[in-house]
């Protein structure tokens, strides 16, 4: 029998960095053995920004930068292995999940595209183990958004919960998923991507502050909302659009937001992030009442969680709801996705299906990926 060991290894669309864990398998429920985070530097962050967008001699620089991606997914590796004190040769693989700069599912052709940079074969040959990546392209080649994925994995460890639960996951951009009642069997999962997360809060705060991200929104706790503004970037038409939906950078972008703040020219710099940051949560509760308005507990995962000004503003937007952290019910929010490609790449090596139609609008079920042996 082979191992029953994976890595998982996530770098979203806040574009801080790594998160990577390490993955038992072995038991009824997936267990966390070790989680490493290792940031990225702010001249590479801001080549990956530029790579969200057409620019010069793009072909030529998004290579290097996956290159580049695959060296610091080694590293992590590295740190996971050394601290676990487990060799490479008893992972069974790394499910890599790579940086997206284009997200444009059925666009243009119908079928559209997603892309991940990344190097999965130059990370197989530094670190000796099978890699699984390219996860996305699959499910938009069976008609899908390709986007989220995590919701089958969410499932997986959160929907055994009675009542139903939805669970949150606010990175760049924020992904909901609703889990039926674990006693009702013919309930479906249902998947999305809400809209805004941190990402705009985040560029807002550098360009303002000069910090990477506005810690546990003290910022943002400093400014008033501005009603009118906010009342704009609710009416946004992504965030009333039927699921399945995806989103990204693509969208939520700075000259989106520049573009929202033209008539709003003498709102304070503060104010401007408070509303962001009611925003996001407005945007993200509205979401679960309009799709899973019997919801009992909303977990919240990914960078957001820690964000006690945005939690707040969750809670008090969802008072018949309890707004918990991911952590209170066995996986750190900063694990979570991480640890959800490792199971998808646990699942694609088993040559199980690891997509939900009813997530991505998929004509079916897939196998994601493809495998990359060391």
């Amino acid at each position: 029998m082979g191992s029953s060991l994976y890595a998982g290894l996530m770098s979203g669309t806040s574009l801080d960095g790594v998160d990577g864990v390490l993955v038992d398998f072995s038991g009824s429920k997936p267990a966390v053995l070790q989680h490493c985070y290792l940031a990225f530097d702010a001249s590479y962050a801001g080549e990956l920004l530029a790579l969200n967008s057409p620019s010069g001699n793009e072909i030529h620089r998004a290579a290097l930068a996956a290159n580049t991606l695959a060296r610091i997914y080694a590293q992590v590796i590295g740190k996971l292995l050394a601290a676990a004190q487990v060799p490479a040769s008893s992972v069974a693989a790394i499910g890599a999940h790579g940086q997206t700069i284009r997200h444009r599912p059925q666009e243009f052709d119908g079928c559209g595209y997603t892309v991940q940079l990344n190097n999965p074969a130059l990370l197989a040959e530094l670190s000796g183990i099978d890699v699984v990546a390219d996860f996305r392209s699959r499910d938009v080649a069976a008609g899908g958004q390709g986007a989220p994925l995590v919701p089958a994995f969410h499932q997986n460890m959160f929907g055994q919960l009675s009542g139903q639960t939805c669970v949150l996951n606010i990175g760049g951009i924020a992904n909901l998923t609703a889990l039926p009642d674990a006693h009702s069997p013919s309930g479906k999962v249902l998947g999305f991507d809400c809209g805004p997360g941190n990402a705009l809060m985040d560029y807002w705060c550098q360009q303002h502050t000069g910090q990477v991200f506005d810690r546990d929104g003290a910022w943002s706790d400093q400014g008033v909302v501005n009603a009118a503004l906010l009342d704009q970037l609710l009416a946004e038409p992504y965030l009333a659009r039927t699921p399945p939906k995806s989103t990204g950078r693509d969208l939520f972008n700075p000259d989106w937001l520049t573009s929202q703040l033209l008539a709003h020219a003498s709102v304070a710099a503060v104010d401007v992030q408070a509303t962001l940051c009611e925003w996001s949560a407005r945007a993200c509760a509205n979401d679960v009442l309009r799709h899973a308005p019997v919801s009992q507990l909303l977990l919240v995962c990914g960078g957001g969680a820690l964000n006690g000004s945005l939690m707040r503003r969750m809670q008090s937007a969802l008072p018949g709801i309890m707004v918990q952290s991911s952590a209170e019910h066995g996986l750190p929010p900063l694990q979570v996705e991480a640890a959800a490609f490792a199971w998808l790449a646990y699942r694609t090596m088993n040559r199980q299906t690891g997509s939900l139609e009813s997530a991505t609008g998929a004509k079916g079920a897939r196998v994601l990926g493809a495998i990359y042996p060391r």
